[in-house]
């Protein structure tokens, strides 16, 4: 996959937390683990553009090791949402699996820079 369909990927993933998150019931678990989605959701996107424009292999790596950790995050407060019946998995289910997706590409990415020689 390409830079401009990553950039593509990442802010439509940080789209559809925004719609997860405005459908969330009311209530205080339901915003502190909307605002903690929310907040790790929209960094995948945002650190990745980031990423995009590094200075060097090392900024690279790691500005994309901080979208691994906030695209893993997401993962965690979507997994909450289901677990604790907020959410139906079906609801959640192609999300996640988007988000997952990013993830191992995200790693991958982070792999072939390593073992990249200079």
């Amino acid at each position: 996959m390409d830079k401009e369909e990553s950039k593509r990927r990442t802010k439509d993933l940080t789209l559809r937390i925004f719609g997860v998150v405005e459908a969330l019931p009311g209530g205080r678990l339901t915003d502190v683990i909307g605002h903690q989605l929310l907040r790790s959701g929209a960094s995948v996107g945002a650190n990745y553009r980031a990423a995009c424009r590094a200075r060097s292999r090392a900024d690279f790596i790691s500005k994309m090791g901080i979208v691994e950790e906030e695209a893993d995050e997401s993962l965690y407060w979507m997994e909450l949402l289901v677990e604790s019946k907020i959410l139906p998995q079906e609801k959640l289910g192609p999300l996640m699996k988007e988000t997952d997706e990013l993830l191992a590409i995200t790693i991958s990415s982070i792999k072939t820079a390593r073992s990249r020689k200079d």
